[in-house]
């Protein structure tokens, strides 16, 4: 860190290299700063940008004591990214998000000064930070309904490295430490994660049984029920996917579809469905598979599966397709191909 008053004394790599004379790849090379008793760097271990103290450099290469710098914490002292995540006990990656938060957005100090310049915020925006942050108090996480701190796509890969920590880690604590709401982001997401590695760990051992496979991860017992649900029907689903890619690829090798991965989706929560997109010269936009009715065509290419419903969608532009719920790629292809095959009912799942 950069201690309170030090700031004028931040020497870089390339004012470390100036102030010997040496060319900044020569010094890159040469490495002086990794010698022993060469004062270390103020920047953290992991920081991708090495700074230390002038005084203690010039210091060093002149022959004298190297001077101490203060040891105690101070308001002023200037953190990086890294040492600000350590503070928060987070993960850096986490402290990323935090970062927007106005007063520490307004606050940040670049060193050195500019567009190339490392983040640094003062030791006492983020113990302000850290003091406030959504979610301390009762119940942790952001109040429902007032929204998550990190974008969507970003939720679930942060649970997932608090969970390779700590097996058993609650959703109080999820949500207070990323900034989420505990319901249901926080608890929604670590029953999904679970769920997937209990089937992942059911796929390498299929004899063991859903339970066994909870205890041997380190999930407490009282997570097992919607984690082990969500686990068959994560297996379930990644049964059909086989099949529907298969198909998928069929189709867009005879020159009807795109090519494209399918992506399983359950409209309802429970309910399996899956859409394969065409290629615009063909009747229809796209081509959905429902595990309760089968193969259909799609008007729309944007939302092709259309919303949640019990009953199978029906109306201009639809038709069934194939003998049954999941008729061989060739089938489908012949029914795709021949403009007055199909049904308006679809193959209700027995």
């Amino acid at each position: 860190m950069i201690r309170a008053g030090r700031l004028q004394y931040v020497q870089t790599m390339s004012d470390l290299a100036d102030a010997l004379g040496k060319k900044l790849t020569t010094l890159r090379n040469q490495k002086p700063y990794a010698a022993e008793g060469h004062p270390a760097p103020i920047s953290s271990p992991d920081a991708r940008n090495q700074l230390w103290d002038a005084e203690q450099t010039k210091a060093y290469y002149a022959g004298q004591p190297v001077p101490e710098l203060p040891q105690v914490d101070d308001d002023e002292d200037l953190l990086d990214r890294h040492e600000a995540a350590e503070l928060l006990g987070i993960a850096p990656v986490t402290w990323n998000t935090y970062k927007k938060d106005p007063d520490l957005a307004a606050g940040v100090v670049l060193v050195p000064a500019g567009p190339k310049g490392t983040e640094h915020w003062p030791r006492r925006l983020v113990l302000a930070y850290k003091n406030n942050r959504p979610g301390r108090g009762a119940g942790g996480g952001r109040r429902e309904g007032s929204g998550d701190m990190i974008p969507r796509d970003e939720i679930l890969p942060r649970i997932a490295e608090l969970l390779d920590a700590d097996p058993a880690v609650k959703g109080e604590y999820v949500a207070e430490t990323l900034g989420i709401t505990f319901r249901p982001t926080a608890q929604s997401g670590l029953v999904t994660l679970r769920g997937r590695r209990i089937a992942d760990l059911l796929e390498q051992q299929p004899d063991l049984d859903p339970k066994d496979a909870a205890l041997q991860l380190g999930y407490p017992t009282s997570t097992h029920r919607g984690a082990i649900a969500v686990a068959e029907r994560e297996l379930r689903a990644r049964k059909e996917q086989q099949y529907l890619q298969r198909t998928a690829d069929f189709l867009a090798a005879a020159g009807i579809a795109q090519q494209a991965k399918v992506e399983m989706r359950q409209p309802d929560g429970e309910h399996l469905a899956a859409a394969v997109p065409l290629d615009t010269d063909q009747p229809a936009a796209a081509v959905v598979w429902d595990e309760r009715f089968g193969w259909r065509t799609a008007t729309s290419r944007r939302h092709p599966i259309g919303k949640a419903t019990d009953t199978p969608p029906e109306g201009e532009g639809i038709r069934y397709l194939g003998s049954g719920l999941r008729p061989e790629p060739e089938e489908l292809l012949a029914a795709l191909r021949g403009g007055r095959k199909g049904t308006n009912r679809p193959h209700i799942a027995p």
